[in-house]
């Protein structure tokens, strides 16, 4: 698909003095049992909201109810068989309706709470040339084993976020605050064919709506921030299944996101980024070999130099787990249970390409 770059983003008007209203949606399947919080933690922001609604999306639980509960106006969506995007798309073609082109849409998932000043740090940043704000997310407490290698993961890609002066290369579906003007762009520039994935605000072609929206919201010349204060608390898989299936819907969105747009100068950085996990998958692949062949000689070599660069290799996991706690750096300090979390995520990567090549379809499935 062919991609060229949309008008200059709107700037906004200079005499509009009064703040930006804020409209949060949560869109929800059967999330009875977590939709309180999310609320709650809305209603404790120290810059409040002017609405909060919650998207019930084909539920057969007590989800709306509860959301009306809490204080929430429900809707509820008409034959949507698009998940996710399309809740949200019917939801924002209700709300949207409302709304001046600098007011703010926050879309959140139920699984998540937002620290008190998300909505105040995201209002902050989002300056002119910023057309969405993405959260920085964070672990939620237990799942074990598991549960404590994902908040190792989540702790050290909100490093890198900090390290990269919080731009954010996905408005992560958690938590991403919107100026209204950059959606309707967005479905303008989906009409007029400069981007793919239908006629509305999110892609109904994408397995990774979050994604899909961040690139098309760069495409049409905005930049994405994540700044400190957007920080989120979300949940984490509590088994082998449900991760390996997240993460494979992960990676394969992202794979067939970058194949939908194709190289652009906005993509341009992405793309090499997914080469580098490639060769990341083969240069692990050529060490356990070789530490395998190393061993089979019965005659292993104490190397100097390669011990050193072994402790500082340790010593860098065991540094960037620092924000998940204590438990977190000690099981980094061994290697060995992480070594086996990377191999799990380069099988995702592999089994992504393979059935790409195979033009396998991927099912959404629930997690």
């Amino acid at each position: 698909m062919q991609n060229h770059a949309h008008d200059p983003p709107a700037q906004p008007s200079p005499d509009s003095a009064a703040a930006p209203r804020v409209v949060a949606l949560i869109p929800a399947h059967n999330e009875a049992d977590r939709i309180g919080a999310a609320i709650a933690a809305l209603r404790a922001q120290s810059q409040k909201l002017d609405r909060i609604v919650v998207v019930a999306d084909n539920c057969t639980d007590a989800t709306a109810d509860v959301g009306r509960q809490a204080g929430a106006v429900v809707v509820e969506s008409e034959g949507n068989r698009h998940k996710k995007a399309g809740a949200l798309n019917q939801a924002l073609d209700r709300v949207l309706h409302g709304l001046a082109p600098d007011d703010l849409v926050l879309v959140q998932d139920a699984d998540t709470t937002l620290v008190p000043s998300f909505v105040a740090s995201a209002v902050e940043a989002m300056t002119a040339d910023v057309g969405a704000v993405g959260g920085i997310f964070y672990g939620e407490p237990g799942g074990g084993l598991l549960g404590l290698l994902q908040r190792i993961e989540f702790q050290r890609y909100a490093r890198e976020i900090a390290r990269r002066g919080y731009r954010a290369d996905v408005l992560t579906g958690t938590a991403t605050v919107f100026r209204v003007s950059t959606l309707r762009l967005v479905r303008q520039a989906r009409l007029d064919g400069l981007i793919g994935g239908g006629t509305s605000y999110y892609s109904l072609a994408s397995l990774t709506e979050d994604d899909e929206i961040t690139k098309a919201v760069r495409t049409i010349g905005y930049q994405t921030v994540s700044p400190d204060g957007c920080q989120v608390v979300t949940e984490v898989m509590t088994s082998v299944s449900k991760l390996w299936h997240q993460r494979l819907r992960w990676q394969r969105g992202a794979l067939e996101n970058l194949r939908d747009y194709g190289w652009t100068p906005i993509t341009a950085p992405y793309i090499v980024r997914q080469g580098l996990m490639g060769l990341s998958v083969v240069a692990l692949a050529l060490y356990l070999v070789f530490t395998a062949w190393m061993l089979a000689r019965g005659r292993p070599e104490f190397k100097p130099f390669w011990a050193a660069v072994g402790v500082v290799f340790v010593a860098e996991k065991v540094v960037t787990a620092h924000g998940a706690g204590r438990k977190a750096q000690l099981l980094a300090a061994t290697l060995a249970v992480e070594l086996a979390y990377d191999l799990f995520q380069h099988a995702v990567y592999l089994r992504s390409l393979w059935d790409m090549a195979r033009r396998r379809e991927e099912r959404w499935c629930e997690t």
